[in-house]
């Protein structure tokens, strides 16, 4: 296991090195941004008005509403890469870091959209009359050709592999970690209460688990970032030398202290990008298969909701977890028994420790982080079952959500430094072919897009509005059917029809 993890190791240091994902996901990011003209800066306030206050498209079609689509992408996302992955990004990289994430995350809402409303736009349905989309089937049916075959493939066992890694074991892993540290909880009881639970909200699919986030997340990110807030505001005469070290150490890099080894630029801008991209899952495609399932009268308007996403989770949460860590001083704490720098998972702990009275700061890092791993284990069975679907049919998604289940329990009893570097390693793959079919899908997005908010520029149309000014566009009438291989009232003729070779 130790070859096998540093093999990963070096194939994911490579992946996210300086030559390959970094300027990949920064170049693509800003190229969407120029594209779409700036989206995610002038329709932001729009965006947030229609996903959190309206959060439905009456009458529109879909599995859950456009709120419920926003929470179980959240929920996949804010996790251990809110809290963990923030200490690893400042710890090694220093607070520039933080600077990088923030970039990462802006240029990513372009990302963020573009995949979102590709996930909608392409989206179809399963036999059992269930929206089905994301990069494993936009890639294939945008990109006509071997080309985008192989793309879509590609995407779809990176991202069936990548689930079990990034959004189970190293979530149970983390939780079963931090419940055995801060209440003496063992991980064995810990992994059959997870699975237990997991099994509970899982077998019921995407409306049991739109059910469980809409009402979930929103409680767990008040409830972290009031914390946070409070700290910051305990220690508001530090926040401007806080500013001042994050945009310095951006670009000069941080001296070393106790074997520190964030001393340069690149390693600043390096764990930025790829604890950012951890975190907000920006470019990875993953968050065009939750939209792919949401009741919306245009994939335009489901883009712009997903769009935020990354701003709650990179701009307020990162943003929220980074402060505290960098005014408290806890990422230049060192451990007196080794004289090196405090690990990432004690980091963060340390810091709301010493922000709030008592044992507070310990016990709401740890209550925080079980909420966020958890509801991260939620979103991405929903990830992993819909490219088990893409790849071998529909049959096997229910064995699937009972395997995602009791893996859990494997990740909260084992040791998993290959499996965090192998998570590392896929998520990488996992972006590679998203990356590159947003490039060429970018034309018809920014298009499209230009056309939308020509005629709808408050979001605020409805949907007979909406047939109005797009009942002549291309592709309108096609993506109404609701299966751009044909009509979803006809799905089980055409279903018929692949189950004979579901990999198709």
């Amino acid at each position: 296991m130790d070859a096998l993890g540093t093999l990963f190791g070096d194939i994911s240091s490579v992946i996210w090195g300086p030559f390959v994902l970094i300027p990949l996901l920064l170049g693509t990011g800003l190229y969407l941004t120029i594209r779409l003209g700036g989206l995610q800066f002038i329709k932001l306030a729009a965006a947030l008005r229609l996903g959190l206050l309206k959060r439905k498209d009456a009458e529109a079609e879909g599995d859950i509403s456009q709120f419920q689509a926003l929470t179980t992408a959240l929920a996949a996302t804010v996790g251990t890469g809110n809290i963990v992955g923030v200490a690893t990004a400042i710890g090694i990289g220093g607070p520039g870091a933080l600077f990088w994430m923030w970039v990462t995350g802006l240029v990513g809402m372009a990302s963020k959209y573009t995949e979102a409303y590709l996930g909608v736009r392409f989206r179809g349905t399963d036999a059992a009359g269930e929206k089905s989309g994301g990069p494993q089937y936009y890639l294939e049916r945008g990109i006509k050709g071997p080309f985008g075959k192989f793309l879509a493939l590609f995407f779809a066992i990176a991202a069936t592999l990548a689930c079990f890694g990034i959004g189970n074991m190293t979530q149970g892993n983390s939780i079963a970690i931090n419940l055995e540290s801060s209440f003496n909880v063992t991980p064995w009881v810990t992994g059959v209460i997870l699975t237990v639970l997991s099994i509970a909200v899982l077998v019921g699919g995407i409306k049991s688990i739109g059910r469980v986030t809409a009402g979930f997340v929103p409680v767990m990110i008040v409830f972290y970032v009031a914390a946070a807030i409070y700290i910051l505001i305990s220690n508001v005469s530090g926040i401007p030398a806080a500013f001042g070290e994050i945009f310095t150490d951006a670009f000069t890099g941080t001296s070393a202290v106790g074997g520190f080894a964030g001393s340069a630029i690149i390693i600043a801008v390096q764990f930025g990008v790829a604890r950012g991209i951890f975190s907000n899952e920006s470019g990875m495609g993953s968050a065009a298969i939750a939209a792919a399932s949401a009741q919306t009268t245009h994939p335009v308007r489901q883009g712009l909701v997903s769009m935020t996403q990354t701003f709650i989770d990179t701009i307020i949460v990162v943003t929220c977890t980074g402060l505290v860590i960098i005014t408290t001083g806890s990422w230049k704490l060192v451990d007196e028994a080794t004289g090196e720098q405090i690990s990432a998972a004690l980091m963060t702990g340390e810091a709301f420790t010493n922000g709030l009275p008592g044992e507070w700061g310990h016990w709401i890092v740890t209550i925080g982080l079980v909420m966020f791993a958890f509801s991260t284990i939620l979103g991405w069975c929903y990830y992993g079952e819909r490219n088990i679907e893409r790849l071998f049919g529909r049959k096997l998604v229910m064995p699937f959500r009972i395997v995602f289940s009791l893996v859990v329990y494997v990740g909260c009893t084992t040791e998993l430094t290959a499996v965090w570097n192998f998570s590392d390693m896929m998520n990488g793959l996992m972006a590679l072919p998203n990356l590159i079919g947003l490039l060429i899908l970018s034309g018809m997005v920014a298009r499209e897009t230009r056309w939308y908010l020509k005629n709808d520029p408050k979001l605020e149309a409805n949907k007979a509005e909406i047939e109005n000014f797009m009942s002549a566009r291309p592709g309108w009438a096609e993506w109404k059917a609701g299966d751009v291989i044909g009509s979803s009232k006809n799905r089980g003729a055409h279903q018929a029809a692949q189950d004979p070779d579901p990999i198709r």
